[in-house]
């Protein structure tokens, strides 16, 4: 199969992710629970995977090193709590705006923080400039979010709060991709990065129910069905061994262009299917996803191919 088509498909892997993990929040009643489920059988399957992996074990053994001599900055380790936080977004959120809102909103927070990332030299490949195309980007994509929410704002049926906090989800996921290169230049294995994201996303996601659970909010059974909403952590754990094996072939912009456009139809795909209570797949949704998916191109078909990955699973 075409490594094209690998990629849109590693994008729609991330809009089923969304959904299971809102399945499970839904199902549950308990969004930090269900968060502390999908991030931690990801966990789990990436402990399993270590132990039979022993190049795995060897870049967490980098990591550890790094860390102790500071070359890996504390600061740095961050990455996995920021993912483990729009875990909790993801499966609070899916639920009253849908899949397909959330891609698009999530998406235009990814593109103001590249345009922040980038300008401060938080990625391996050092200051890049502000750019006039990749503010339009920037401005597309906001303004995509904008026509694809405008008609359920007006009508009152979706309150702007989960919007805000998927967008700031969204940029936390564009800061985290950069800290995630940092750390890869450390362990030298994409795995071994991915293991310490789901450590720390799943330390934080156990203490904030801890938080919760002592406020007086109870931790509900687990439902046995439906049997799909638990393989959100193994959606994600394959999510990124894919994407760091297709990546390292096309480069991170051909990836970043097929993904996006396979998680937008993905994410209405899924909407369409089954939407979510008080949701309404409109001609402003469809609208917002075109626009984004043109907000992308914009700002990234001039670097197409130029950026490679320095590691993939079988490194």
């Amino acid at each position: 199969m075409r490594l094209d088509l690998l990629a849109a498909l590693s994008g729609i892997l991330i809009a089923a992710q969304s959904r299971v993990n809102g399945g499970l929040s839904a199902a549950l009643g308990n969004s930090t629970e269900a968060a502390v489920y999908s991030f931690g059988s990801g966990f789990v399957l990436l402990n399993i995977i270590a132990l039979a992996n022993p190049k795995v074990r060897h870049g967490i053994r980098r990591i550890v090193a790094g860390v102790k001599s500071g070359e890996l900055p504390l600061w740095r380790l961050s990455a996995g709590i920021m993912g483990g936080i729009f875990v909790a977004i993801q499966t609070f959120t899916v639920p009253i705006i849908g899949v397909a809102l959330l891609s698009v909103v999530m998406i235009a927070g990814q593109t103001l923080a590249s345009l922040m990332v980038d300008r401060i030299g938080i990625t391996g490949g050092g200051k890049q400039p502000i750019t006039i195309r990749r503010v339009l980007a920037a401005a597309i994509t906001i303004i995509a979010v904008l026509v694809a929410v405008w008609e359920e704002i007006q009508l009152a049926n979706i309150s702007p709060v989960p919007i805000i906090v998927v967008f700031v989800g969204g940029f936390m996921i564009g800061v985290q991709r950069a800290l995630n290169g940092q750390i890869n230049d450390v362990s030298g294995q994409s795995f071994s990065t991915t293991w310490l994201n789901f450590f720390m996303g799943t330390s934080t996601l156990v203490i904030l129910l801890i938080v919760n659970t002592a406020r007086g909010e109870a931790i509900v059974g687990l439902p046995t069905s439906p049997w799909w909403i638990y393989w959100g952590g193994t959606i994600g754990v394959l999510y990124i061994a894919s994407s760091s094996v297709i990546v390292a072939k096309i480069g991170v912009l051909s990836f970043t262009l097929f993904a996006t456009g396979g998680q937008l139809i993905g994410s209405l795909i899924f909407d369409l299917i089954a939407p979510p209570e008080d949701v309404k797949i409109g001609i402003n949704l469809v609208l917002g996803i075109l626009i984004t998916y043109v907000g992308v191109l914009v700002g990234g078909l001039h670097k197409q191919g130029s950026i490679r990955t320095r590691s993939t699973p079988n490194d």
